[in-house]
């Protein structure tokens, strides 16, 4: 068995940060502090480093297989790993859809070759589909588009979802728009070309009428639900008191952008949900804050610079923030703005728990060793040029940020450093999923290997 130490580093906890030494051996954390005399195969002097568990992002599209000329598999992992991204959860809206389970099968034999960090993909419902949802075994859970959809994978219908609701066991996520309300919107803004006119079509009403239905559906069918990418401050009132069928997430673009930046990053912020105002962006952080949301994601969903040069509304939807997501939140850190621990929280913890994802998201003994290693005081710009994306822009070029991933490690193995760049012989694994420890209200102490 090989081993590695991780020696003096501060090491990010669940409950807090402290000052420790890690040891790894075949892949899983042994000891969480081990003597300054301990040796291993590998020793890293983490001396001004920190420590995190890597990012479990439950929420992109790598656009592998059918539309691999904006983003793969093996691009967006080296994007994840560059990043700090050590699992992926990826959404069935590819080309096949992947809404049999023969069709996940076969995206996990893509990612299987070609992935640095690991990886599960969601199965998608239609409306006519629950005896394969049934079928499906292995998987992080059921993802339904309740809007912002077309062909099979738009479930808009009462009786379809009540039958998903009530005939399946696995837990739904949706994407949360009412398909009804954005396009009377779209009736009444027909002909505009306006970027803004965007968020007016698909406004806070179509966002709160979709989620307040699932999260009905789910309550009344007591089925574990996850909403998908809160745009809106209001949404939070459906989630005001824990309830153990309901978890939510954010999404960073909704979190740092709104309606004024229109303005001067035009298309490039043009996402599904649309961003929302200032506003929003205050209230999403506050449930953030104080539990009401769970789960921090990135809804990774690049297109060229040319599709999204398109005049509105040919323009699509989508933006790319794997490779930078951490950073953005390590920089909100050293501004004060929330902990460390609340970070590895909403962007790995969490995460793990929701979809039952075993042995991930914490840095404690027998989790696999999935971990980031960061400098807390490193500056760097991000540019479009310097993307690892295959469509080479972000919506955040230019910001600089302070926090950065120095290395990146999946089941010990190390996938990204600054200094050495990728291992290419590097792969990741498929995620193993627990459904019955109950989902993130019952895993408190977390989803470890017993």
């Amino acid at each position: 068995m090989s081993s590695i130490l991780f020696r003096g580093a501060t090491v990010v906890f669940p409950d807090q940060t402290a000052k420790s030494s890690v040891l790894v051996q075949d892949g899983k954390i042994v000891d969480l502090a081990a003597a300054d005399h301990a040796t291993a195969d590998e020793v890293i002097d983490c001396h001004g480093l920190h420590l995190l568990p890597g990012v479990v992002d439950d929420q992109v599209h790598f656009r592998e297989p059918g539309l691999t000329h904006k983003e793969d598999l093996a691009t967006a992992s080296h994007a994840c790993a560059a990043g700090g991204t050590t699992s992926f959860l990826e959404m069935p809206n590819t080309l096949p859809h992947a809404i049999t389970i023969e069709g996940v099968r076969d995206k996990e034999k893509l990612a299987a070759t070609k992935s640095l960090v690991n990886y599960g993909f969601y199965i998608g419902a239609t409306p006519d589909n629950v005896d394969e949802l049934n079928r499906a075994t292995d998987v992080p859970g059921i993802k339904i588009f309740i809007g912002s959809s077309t062909g099979d994978l738009l479930v808009d219908e009462q009786e379809a979802l009540e039958r998903i609701f009530e005939q399946t066991t696995l837990p739904i996520c949706a994407h949360c728009e009412d398909e009804t309300t954005v396009r009377k919107n779209a009736e009444r803004l027909a002909g505009t070309s306006d970027i803004a006119d965007h968020s007016r079509i698909r406004d806070e009403n179509a966002a709160m009428i979709a989620t307040r239905r699932a999260t009905d559906l789910a309550i009344r069918h007591k089925h574990r639900f996850h909403v998908l990418h809160l745009s809106t401050a209001a949404e939070l009132e459906i989630l005001a008191e824990p309830n153990p069928y309901l978890t939510a997430e954010v999404c960073l673009h909704h979190l740092f952008f709104n309606v004024d930046d229109y303005d001067r990053l035009g298309s490039r912020i043009q996402m599904n949900p649309s961003i929302k105002t200032a506003a929003d962006n205050a209230g999403l952080w506050e449930g953030l804050l104080c539990g009401q949301v769970q789960v921090i994601a990135t809804d990774h969903a690049p297109h060229t610079l040319e599709e999204k040069a398109q005049p509105y509304p040919a323009s699509p939807s989508g933006l790319p923030a794997v490779e930078n997501s951490l950073a953005l939140m390590l920089d909100q850190v050293v501004k004060g703005k929330c902990s460390l621990t609340q970070v590895a929280s909403w962007m790995s913890d969490a995460p793990a728990r929701v979809w039952g994802i075993v042995g991930k998201g914490r840095i404690a003994k027998g989790y696999d060793a999935d971990l980031v290693l960061v400098n807390l005081e490193e500056e760097r710009t991000i540019e479009d040029a310097k993307q690892y994306t295959k469509t080479k822009w972000s919506p955040w070029s230019g910001e600089t940020l302070c926090g950065w991933p120095v290395a990146t490690f999946v089941g010990g193995n190390q996938v990204w450093s600054k200094a050495n760049g990728f291992n290419e012989a590097a792969r990741g694994s498929k995620l193993t999923f627990d459904h019955s420890r109950g989902g993130y209200w019952n895993t408190s102490g977390g989803i470890g290997t017993e």
